[in-house]
C-alpha cells in the first residue's frame, strides 16, 4: 500500500514540477486529471492519447522520481439528459480508458453519472425516497438507462484491460455501497469502487464496514484518502443534506476535512487495516478538498498521518499461531 495524490490542487505547477514537489513528500503514486471536472492539467488527452513520444515523456518523468500513476480521473455525467453533455463525458471517459491503457494504468476514476427522473425531463434528478410513486418509477427508469450504458463501458473497459473506479457520490446514481453493488453485478467485474469515505462519512454509513461490504465482492479499484467533519450544532437543526456554500463554513452541517481533521488517526489505521483485510494493496489517493486549509498544507499534514498510518511490507507467516 502506498501514498499517492489526486492532482488538481497542484494546477499551478508542471507534471515536472508536481512530481518533484510530491517526491519530496514521500509520495509515490499520482491520479492526474484527463477531463471532467478535475479537469486535465498534468494530463491532457489530446497530447497524449495516441502519442508514443508523448508517453514516453511521462513514462521517464515517473521513473525519474520513482512514481507511479494509480489511476487517470475523469468525474462527469454520461448519463445527463442533455444528449451534448452526455457524448461529451462519454468521449472523456472512453478516451481515458484507452489513454490508461496505453500507459498501462490500471484503473479509471469516474461518477457513475445521474439521468433524468424520465424520457422528457431536462435536468438529472437524483432520488432519495420511494414516495411519492412517480419517485420510485423514476428510479427504475434511471437504473434502465445506467444498465446498458456501464455494461457497454464495462465490455470497452475489459478490452483495453482497465477498471473503472466509481465514487460513490450523491447527486449520482451511485452514492452508496449497495447501489454500487448492483451496478457491479448487473454489468460486469471492471466495474467497481473508487472507495472515498468521505461522502459516506455524512450519509452515516460506518466505513469499515462498508469496505468489508464491497470487499466481499471483489469491488474495491481505488481508494481516496478524504476525510469529512460533521458539525452537530448545525446538523441538529438541518440535517446533513445540505445546500449551504461549501466556502460558507460556519453554517454548514458539515465539510470536507484533510485527513485527521474530521477523523483521528486511529480510525484512519482502521480503515488501511480492513482495506488489507479484503485485499487492498494499491494506493491511498490524498483528494484535497478542506476549504480551511491551503492545498499544500493540507496535502503535507494527511500524508503526514498516512505514513504512520499504512503498511509498506507484506504480512509475515503468523508464527505464534503455530
Amino acid at each position: 500500500m502506498d501514498i499517492g495524490v489526486h492532482t488538481p490542487p497542484l494546477a499551478d505547477e508542471s507534471l515536472e514540477g508536481a512530481l518533484s514537489y510530491l517526491d519530496g513528500l514521500g509520495v509515490s503514486a499520482i491520479e492526474p486529471g484527463v477531463g471532467g471536472h478535475p479537469g486535465e492539467d498534468h494530463l491532457s488527452r489530446a497530447e497524449y492519447l495516441d502519442n508514443d513520444a508523448e508517453q514516453q515523456q511521462v513514462r521517464n518523468l515517473l521513473e525519474e522520481y520513482d512514481m507511479r500513476i494509480s489511476a487517470l480521473a475523469t468525474h462527469n455525467n454520461p448519463l445527463h439528459p442533455n444528449d451534448e453533455r452526455a457524448e461529451r463525458a462519454d468521449t472523456e471517459l472512453r478516451e481515458a480508458i484507452e489513454l490508461a491503457g496505453q500507459l498501462d494504468v490500471d484503473a479509471v476514476t469516474c461518477f457513475s453519472g445521474l439521468p433524468a427522473g424520465g424520457p422528457n425531463d431536462e435536468v438529472p434528478n437524483w432520488i432519495t425516497a420511494p414516495w411519492p410513486p412517480e419517485h420510485e418509477e423514476a428510479l427504475e427508469y434511471q437504473w434502465e438507462q445506467a444498465i446498458p450504458y456501464w455494461s457497454d463501458i464495462n465490455d470497452y473497459a475489459d478490452e483495453h484491460g482497465v477498471d473503472v473506479a466509481i465514487e460513490m457520490h450523491p447527486n449520482m446514481l451511485v452514492y452508496e455501497p449497495h447501489g454500487m453493488a448492483r451496478l457491479r453485478e448487473e454489468t460486469g467485474e471492471r466495474i467497481g469502487a473508487n472507495f472515498d469515505p468521505s461522502h459516506l462519512y455524512w450519509q452515516g454509513i460506518t466505513i469499515t464496514d462498508a469496505i468489508r461490504y464491497l470487499g466481499e465482492r471483489d469491488a474495491i479499484h481505488h481508494v481516496h484518502a478524504k476525510d469529512t467533519k460533521i458539525y452537530d450544532a448545525q446538523a441538529r437543526e438541518k440535517g446533513v443534506l445540505d445546500t449551504t456554500a461549501y466556502d460558507d463554513e460556519p453554517n454548514r452541517s458539515w465539510l470536507f476535512r484533510s485527513v485527521g481533521y474530521g477523523h483521528g488517526e486511529g480510525h484512519w489505521k482502521d480503515i488501511v487495516s480492513t482495506l488489507r483485510m479484503v485485499g487492498y494493496d494499491g494506493a491511498l489517493s490524498i483528494e484535497h478538498e478542506d476549504s480551511l486549509t491551503s492545498s499544500r498544507e493540507g496535502l503535507e499534514k494527511a500524508v503526514d498521518l498516512l505514513e504512520r498510518a499504512i503498511f509498506e511490507t507484506e504480512p509475515g507467516e503468523a508464527y505464534w499461531a503455530d
